[in-house]
């Protein structure tokens, strides 16, 4: 993986008037760089939160919960991609961003955050340490950002065929995880508390491969199976509709998704050849499809 370049060249800039323009273009052009080392970014408000709003959000509550499958954007680390265009288009329909999420647990890099925060009467650090200490294991030499709390994130990288959930405080007071399903605040990032950049010195690294012992204190146990109705069920026609609404840089990521989701509910023998139909007509090679669909079909054996 190529450096983190903490101050990337200026290469699309927003409309011009837009609110926060130069910050925008700014973060841009951070969202580009990570995005050529294989990172699916989304655009983030200066809340941290993604920046554009939900298309269901004057949907009543019992609606079927959509995660982009009606192909709008707005469905938060949903919308991540590497694409240069589609992340410009969500750049362009979001004026306010100032800065850029990184999905986590996507290939290549299955990315695993460790959130080192520094909030009243707790030591992170220390207490992440002794964790290293008591299961025998080291944090290898990553990249680090720091954030403007004074906290750092850490980068790992998972194992493709292990699914890291995100979470708060289990760990250890102070420690949270980022992954599947979370993101990271981007490096380059301007936040209603400040920056977030790399720490010196890390910004040439890859993420490190994450210690095996740790990657076991942030797997959940075996969980059984609840199995759902066949394929032609709404859960199955929403997992093949989700797999349609892919845009490039998003294909290979929202079939690896669904196929999880459909064998952890039973139906992904069942689904399978749906899904294939739905990755090729996309524009996915169809022996690509199949093996990410095993790939699906390993990672949630025994889950």
């Amino acid at each position: 993986m190529a450096a983190i370049d903490p101050h990337p060249a200026r290469r699309s800039p927003t409309a011009p008037g837009a609110p926060n323009a130069p910050l925008t273009t700014l973060a841009l052009a951070h969202a580009l760089s990570a995005a050529e080392r294989g990172l699916a970014v989304i655009p983030l408000s200066r809340t941290k939160l993604p920046a554009l709003p939900s298309p269901h959000r004057d949907d009543p509550p019992s609606a079927p919960r959509c995660h982009g499958e009606c192909g709008l954007p707005g469905h938060g680390v949903y919308d991540a991609s590497t694409d240069p265009r589609r992340i410009r288009a969500l750049f362009a329909a979001a004026p306010r961003a100032t800065g850029y999420g990184i999905a986590c647990g996507l290939p290549p890099h299955h990315l695993i955050g460790v959130d080192l925060d520094t909030k009243a009467g707790t030591n992170s650090t220390a207490a992440l340490r002794e964790l290293a200490l008591r299961h025998l294991f080291t944090i290898p030499d990553t990249v680090v950002v720091s954030t403007p709390s004074g906290g750092r994130h850490l980068w790992l990288s998972g194992p493709p065929d292990v699914v890291v959930p995100n979470s708060a405080g289990r760990l250890a007071p102070g420690i949270d995880i980022r992954g599947a399903g979370g993101y990271l605040v981007g490096p380059g990032s301007r936040t209603e508390h400040g920056v977030y950049s790399t720490v010196p010195g890390t910004a040439r690294l890859a993420p490190a491969l994450c210690p095996p012992a740790l990657l076991r204190l942030l797997t959940p146990p075996p969980r059984p199976h609840h199995p759902a109705p066949g394929p032609g069920g709404r859960h199955g026609t929403g997992l093949v509709q989700f797999v349609l609404g892919a845009h490039e840089g998003q294909r290979n990521t929202r079939l690896f998704w669904a196929a999880c989701r459909a064998y952890e509910n039973g139906i992904g023998d069942a689904l399978t050849e749906d899904l294939v139909t739905a990755a090729v007509h996309t524009g996915l090679p169809e022996r690509e499809a199949r093996s990410t669909i095993a790939s699906a079909a390993r990672l949630t054996a025994g889950s």
